[in-house]
């Protein structure tokens, strides 16, 4: 006979990530219910967002119970992704400006 191993959690772990997902997504729509207007608003949407996705991976995906490397394998990567993307962004900012001063803007 085999016996099969794994791991049990209990349910009020589930129920509080479930509470705390509910209330990230009133804070989140609370965004628009109060009207925020540009950066602020954008930075406290992704934020939020960030939260959410980052409680889903670690609970129901189970990556808090895993080991080190492979969640290190698996959030190193996306990670990379956004610092190149923002070192991107930064480079395209200066480009635009750059080429505002010596060529003019639109008169």
């Amino acid at each position: 006979m085999t016996s099969s191993e794994g791991q049990q959690h209990p349910l009020g772990i589930y129920f509080k990530i479930w509470t705390l997902l509910f209330v990230l997504s009133a804070f989140s729509y609370m965004v628009d219910y109060f009207q925020f207007e540009g950066y602020l608003r954008w930075f406290l949407i992704i934020v939020f967002m960030m939260l959410k996705a980052g409680l889903i991976v670690a609970v129901f995906m189970h990556m808090m119970w895993e080991r080190m490397a492979l969640v290190y394998t698996i959030i190193v990567p996306p990670l990379l992704l956004l610092v190149f993307l923002g070192i991107g962004t930064l480079e395209g900012d200066h480009t635009f400006l750059t080429r505002m001063i010596f060529f003019g803007g639109a008169e």
